[in-house]
Order: structure tokens, then C-alpha cells, then sequence
């Protein structure tokens, strides 16, 4: 992924705003998303009883226009760019596959918004003068910024707390508790301001698997499966994206237990503790805990 620049956009490889070819004029759409209220009229009384309100999907609208002077071809070229990284089959085609569009503002990291492309409009009246007023509208199917880089935790089935004693012994004694995260390797730190959805690797050789956030307890059990070395399972917990799946490819969400629910294991703003509990007589066995900060608001 290219850096990039204040004000700079970035619609999965292309790029928009300060310095390039693409004048970026308005951008709609980045506020508070769209709300699906479930509000109703209270019988014979005044007002409305509110329901649940849950997120719609976010439309990002970008004013925009590309400007090459005395080049009547280069605004062919740029609008087509735009519009390839949504051309691609394998996301155009597939259900709940999505594009970035990552976004640069002065003083912040950069946030990216994962949706579809649903318009790329120019107009060419004035394409003789390398001028082309372009209309974009991109759909974020998920209306929370996500940071740009992975962040990724692998756990070991089992770990000392650290310290100990080393023969012979002389005083004085210290022991330490583990209590910062260099000591224990579950700890997973979520910068953003509002809950991550992490993708969980598990590999075996293993069985028996009970994975758990520790601070609220939400817990992810698969009491029926068992891994040999090699084979794995991941559970997806992304909006639009839940699933658990084995090596093959093929669908495990049979071995979860009826009372996971891994559509609300989350990782809360901040530092919180991911433990996990199997079989592995070899202690081999690892789980690889992936996610992006997310946040609510650019």
C-alpha cells in the first residue's frame, strides 16, 4: 500500500486528493452513519417507544475532477484506474468481499472504510481541455474506520509467568506477577475508541479448544474438534464476514457450541487479555489473533 499524504485518498490503488491528477472538491459522508431505527408509536399516548438502533451502510460521495491540461487522453486513463480495483471478479463477483478506500487527514493516522464502488460518473464536455468533472459514490457495507495495519498476537497453549528460581538460590528472592505485557503473551491491545472484530487461527496439533476473552468472559468453545498437526480452523468474527472454516476450506461452524456466539467477540478499546485452553500433549499448538484497531469516528 502506498503512503499517503494529507488529504490524499486512496480507492484501492488509486489515488485521489493533494498532489495527484484527481482535484478532490467535497467529500460527503464521513460523519455519523446512517441509522436503521426500529422506533414505534406508543398506543394512546403521545411520542414513540424507541427501539434498537442499529448502523446502515455508509455512502462516501466525493465531488471531484481531473485536471490535465493540454492532455485529452490522460482522463481516460485515470477514470479507467479508478474504476479497476472494483473490476477485479474475484471481489465483484463474491458475496461479502470488499474494496478499501483508505483516507488521510492532517494530525491523524491514516483510516481505511471497507465497502464496494458504486458509481464512477465523469462527464466529458470539456475532456478536449484535459478537464473532467468526475461523481464518485463508494458504499461502505461497514460503517466503522478501521486502522491501516494489521495487528497480530500469537499465543502459545501454555507459558510461565515469568520469574522463577534458578538453583542455588540466594537472597534476596524476587518473584514477578506478569503483570505488563512483555511477561504474558495474551495481552491484545486495541487502539481505536470503539470494539475490533478479530479473525482467530487456531493450529494444531490440538482438541477441545475453549478460546476466552478474559475481562468480559465471552467465551468461544469447540468441544468436538481436533486438529492434527498441520490442519487448522479460523473464526472469522468481521461484520459480514462471520464464519469458521477449516484448512480445506471447508464450513466448521458445526463444532462451535450453541451458546458461542462469535459475532459479539469483540476486543474492547484498549488492553485487554485473550486466553485459550486445549489437549496438546506436544505443546506445539498455537493461536494467531488478528485484527485492526477500529475506531467511530475519522
Amino acid at each position: 500500500m502506498a503512503d499517503l499524504l494529507d488529504w490524499q485518498y486512496d480507492l484501492a490503488g488509486a489515488l485521489m486528493g493533494a498532489g495527484t491528477q484527481v482535484n478532490v472538491i467535497e467529500v460527503s459522508g464521513l460523519g455519523r452513519p446512517p441509522v436503521r431505527d426500529n422506533d414505534t408509536p406508543q398506543p394512546s399516548a403521545d411520542g414513540v417507544f424507541p427501539g434498537p438502533d442499529y448502523w446502515d451502510g455508509r455512502q462516501v460521495q466525493f465531488d471531484a475532477a481531473i485536471r490535465t491540461p493540454g492532455d485529452a487522453q490522460a482522463p481516460h486513463d485515470i477514470v479507467a484506474a479508478l474504476q479497476a480495483g472494483a473490476q477485479d471478479p474475484t471481489t465483484r463477483l463474491a458475496g461479502g468481499e470488499t474494496i478499501p478506500l483508505r483516507i488521510k487527514r492532517p494530525g491523524r493516522p491514516v483510516k481505511v472504510l471497507n465497502g464496494r464502488l458504486r458509481k464512477v460518473d465523469p462527464t466529458y464536455a470539456q475532456v478536449i481541455f484535459g478537464y473532467v468533472p468526475l461523481d464518485i459514490e463508494f458504499l461502505a457495507t461497514d460503517p466503522q474506520f478501521y486502522g491501516d495495519e494489521d495487528q497480530t498476537v500469537e499465543i502459545p497453549l501454555g507459558w510461565l509467568s515469568g520469574g522463577g528460581f534458578t538453583a542455588p538460590v540466594s537472597a534476596p528472592i524476587y518473584v514477578t506477577s506478569a503483570s505488563v505485557a512483555a511477561d504474558r503473551p495474551g495481552w491484545v491491545v486495541n487502539g481505536g475508541d470503539t470494539s475490533a472484530y478479530p479473525v482467530i487461527r487456531i493450529a494444531g496439533p490440538c482438541s477441545n479448544v475453549t478460546v476466552i476473552h478474559a475481562e468480559s468472559g465471552r467465551t468461544l468453545a469447540l468441544p468436538a474438534l481436533s486438529l492434527t498437526a498441520g490442519q487448522w480452523v479460523e473464526l472469522d468474527s468481521r461484520p459480514g464476514r462471520v464464519s469458521v472454516l477449516r484448512e480445506n476450506g471447508g464450513n466448521a461452524e458445526t463444532y462451535l457450541s450453541p451458546a458461542s456466539r462469535l459475532d459479539l467477540f469483540t476486543i474492547p478499546p484498549g488492553q485487554s487479555e485473550m486466553r485459550w485452553t486445549a489437549n496438546d500433549p506436544t505443546n506445539t499448538s498455537r493461536l494467531r489473533l488478528t485484527w485492526r484497531d477500529a475506531y467511530t469516528a475519522l
